[in-house]
């Protein structure tokens, strides 16, 4: 009886596997990643005025889609709202929706940058591809030191006095009531 019940549970074992390996490392494995990401991102917090570091420099140099050449300088004392991103990121494709819909009403108050390390011709597909609307930019230098991460997704928000009051690394809900709160918040200063 014991050698029937061992190869069921051999059986069973490797049905378990086969198919966390589907999950882990097939296109079916992104779908679950991003949507639980989706499930467990929060509103992302505001640093503690304490805590804030303002920007060193705005000698960053980043090219759009179209080739032209913009510097994070011609957006000073202006809110900025930065996320480093890749069309390969589970968490990054995770929260693209929530930013999305802070974009659409938000593009004329404030300045978005979404910089990906992917070429134009894939992100613009990925964009097309998701019904997304995000001015795309590469960095064509190393960004300010306050903002430098090993890690994406990664968000900045920068206020108008260059203060860094906003650093999420990993996936958030930046479409929540409170993060609006806060951006309608800076736009009355």
């Amino acid at each position: 009886m014991e050698p029937k019940k061992s190869k069921k549970s051999t059986i069973q074992n490797i049905v378990f596997i086969v198919l966390i390996a589907l999950l882990l490392f097939s296109p079916l494995g992104t779908f679950v990643k991003v949507h639980l990401n989706r499930l467990i991102a929060f509103s992302p917090k505001t640093i503690a005025v304490t805590d804030q570091k303002i920007l060193s420099t705005y000698q960053w140099q980043l090219k759009d889609a179209t080739g032209k050449t913009v510097s994070l300088e011609a957006y000073k004392g202006k809110i900025v709202f930065i996320n480093f991103w890749a069309t390969w990121c589970p968490p990054c494709i995770a929260e693209m929706p929530s930013i999305q819909k802070l974009y659409v009403d938000y593009q004329d108050k404030i300045v978005f940058l979404f910089v990906t390390t992917d070429s134009f011709e894939k992100a613009n597909a990925f964009m097309i591809k998701e019904n997304l609307t995000l001015p795309v930019y590469q960095s064509l230098s190393n960004p300010p030191l306050e903002m430098e991460s090993s890690t994406i997704p990664a968000t900045y928000l920068i206020d108008q006095s260059g203060n860094v009051i906003v650093a999420k690394i990993g996936t958030a809900d930046w479409n929540s009531d409170s993060f609006r709160d806060k951006l309608d918040d800076l736009l009355k200063k």
